[in-house]
């Protein structure tokens, strides 16, 4: 009695080794054959055999396919229709089958010499919610080896780490086919993009020349007939380089675009990733769909690469007019005040934002994470708002007579902001009211001491020509009255030579959207005119809101448009702010701001 009692404990204690085995195997493993394998072969050593396979199964296909097979030859990797075989009779079973003696199944594939030797058979079937997948086999050469429900129970626990197996395999082959996918996507798309800003920026060059030939000489039909097919190649071009969906949203929703980023930032950012849907899920248009992809794929890398969380939360709120994005961390966060406040992925992300009519507020504590909540409308503003005029990146116009200068602006630029397009280069002053009037960009950049003709009479000119025009320049020198000359003729920013390609993206950024930028060596040495007296009298709540929007740039009716009042009182609390703080014009208060 005593001896049967050891003989089973060392049964229980072998399959619980046996099973432990297999779960150490599954642990981090992708790789199908070698842990099947195992699996197939800790299984029949434990029921006590010396033969076994495990197939997969597509019901759908109506076929299974020898993927193991341990002391037998079961011509592994071949396939066979589900009516043939064990591995048939299982799947038509859908529950384990037992035969006495192999000759007994139908079809069976095991060559002739292995056949002669074989009696007992035993195969589970290998499933994963409510399909087969698999199977699993067991062969007895012993003829006194019968099969019974305990040895079908047995088998099914290890059919089951078999499942683990396949599906694993098959969800790691399926992400590594999607990161390949991915990665040539995404080439394809700055290639394209590549090629686009070139063959733009040259067929750009070539109307400015071809507008320029019409000023001074006859506009035979020729002439016209080769304006027109370069306005439209250009067009056309934009069109269809600027209107590349990002590849994740190529048959797929937003959400499940996400949802990609989202397991990627998991799996390379050891992240608690989660999205969370709210709201009645609204059709969405390419560019607002393409945007918020974006704004959520930049706020991930941003938090994967910098932030140091341990987990992260993704937002997509459907609401009656606008589509709202939540992404928060627990990260290490940071100062708004310092300039890590102020990275590149963060300015894409406004820049994005704002692009397409939305907005962005972020809070950040340091040591306690960032919140980022952007808002895009389903439909963009008018095209008369400067704010969100076009679904395409920012353009930029550069104004330098040096041909390496121009280059070199070009690609600190696209290095700095992909967000920011160079759609063309212009050398003289002359040309540049013709490729302002042709190309409507968003910015213009101009060489401070471009050829004679100082940035001043460009500027003048410029915003003679559009009171909209947004222009920075370039090179300033410090303690040059042109700069202050500049800003009161309508400049949007001045940079010194010394400026790299984040500070120029800056100025780029804020000078679109209303704000103006002065690099530390042009703002330090700007002359300090005798202020106006301040009255000493404290700006009230709405007055500190106008004030803080004034330095901002905006207009008074962008401001009355953010507080919800009319434009008569914006105007009357500008009143108020220039009188108490005894600022002399909006600029000077902008610039104050700046510095």
């Amino acid at each position: 009695m005593g001896r049967r009692r050891q003989d089973t404990d060392r049964t229980a204690e072998a399959r619980a080794d046996a099973l432990a085995s297999v779960v150490e195997d599954l642990a981090g493993k992708f790789s199908l054959r070698p842990l099947l394998d195992r699996i197939l072969r800790r299984s029949v050593e434990l029921l006590g055999c010396d033969a076994g396979s495990i197939c997969s199964v597509d019901e759908t296909a109506g076929v299974y396919r020898k993927e193991a097979d341990f002391g037998i030859a079961c011509q592994s990797g071949r396939s066979f229709p589900l009516s043939e075989g064990m591995t048939g009779a299982v799947v038509a079973a859908r529950t384990p089958v037992i035969f006495a003696e192999y000759s007994q199944v139908p079809g069976g594939h095991v060559g002739a010499a292995d056949r002669a030797t074989l009696h007992g058979v035993i195969g589970v079937p290998i499933a994963w919610r409510g399909s087969v997948i698999g199977t699993c086999i067991v062969f007895s050469r012993d003829p006194a080896r019968i099969f019974t429900d305990d040895d079908a129970r047995l088998l099914e626990l290890f059919a089951k780490h078999a499942a683990i197996a396949i599906v694993n395999a098959r969800m790691h082959e399926q992400l590594e086919e999607r990161t390949r996918a991915e990665a040539t996507a995404a080439e394809r798309e700055r290639l394209v993009r590549e090629v686009h800003d070139s063959v733009a920026q040259g067929l750009a060059a070539v109307l400015v020349h071809l507008e320029g030939v019409a000023a001074t000489g006859p506009d035979g039909a020729e002439l016209a007939a080769a304006r027109e097919a370069a306005r439209g190649a250009l067009a056309e071009s934009r069109r269809t380089a600027l209107g590349l969906p990002p590849s994740l949203l190529e048959g797929h929703s937003l959400e499940e675009a996400i949802g990609v980023e989202i397991a990627w930032a998991r799996a390379t950012g050891n992240l608690d990733a989660k999205l969370v849907v709210a709201g009645q899920p609204a059709p969405l248009t390419p560019e607002v769909a393409h945007q918020a992809f974006r704004i959520v794929q930049e706020a991930l890398t941003n938090i994967v690469q910098h932030a140091a969380a341990s987990s992260a939360r993704v937002g997509v709120v459907y609401g009656p007019d606008e589509l709202v994005l939540m992404v928060q961390d627990d990260g290490r966060g940071f100062d708004r005040n310092s300039e890590s406040g102020n990275g590149f992925g963060l300015r894409g992300i406004v820049a994005r934002a704002r692009t397409h009519g939305g907005s962005v507020d972020v809070e950040s504590t340091p040591g306690w994470g960032t919140q980022i909540r952007a808002s895009l409308p389903y439909q963009p503003p008018e095209s008369g708002d400067p704010a969100g005029s076009a679904a395409h990146r920012l353009r930029v116009l550069v104004v330098d007579d040096q041909a390496v200068t121009r280059a070199g602006l070009a690609r600190l630029l696209a290095a700095a902001e992909p967000g920011v397009q160079v759609v063309a280069e212009i050398d003289t002053a002359p040309a540049l009211l013709d490729a302002y009037r042709l190309l409507r960009p968003d910015v213009v950049l101009v060489d401070a001491y471009l050829g004679g003709h100082d940035g001043v009479e460009c500027t003048r000119q410029l915003v003679a020509e559009d009171p909209g025009a947004a222009v920075v320049l370039l090179g300033a020198r410090s303690g040059d009255p042109l700069v202050g000359q500049a800003l009161r003729a309508g400049a949007r920013g001045c940079v010194g030579p010394d400026a790299d390609g984040p500070e120029l993206a800056r100025a780029v950024l804020a000078a679109a959207h209303g704000g103006i930028t002065l690099s530390a060596s042009v703002s330090d040495a700007l002359p300090r005119p005798p202020a106006p007296a301040a009255d000493g009298a404290a700006l009230t709540v709405r007055e500190r809101e106008v004030r803080d929007l004034l330095e901002r740039g905006l207009r008074d009716k962008q401001i009355a448009g953010r507080l919800s009042i009319s434009v008569k009182t914006v105007e009357k609390h500008v009143g108020a702010v220039l009188r108490k703080t005894g600022a002399s014009s909006r600029t000077e208060v902008a610039a104050r701001a700046a510095r």
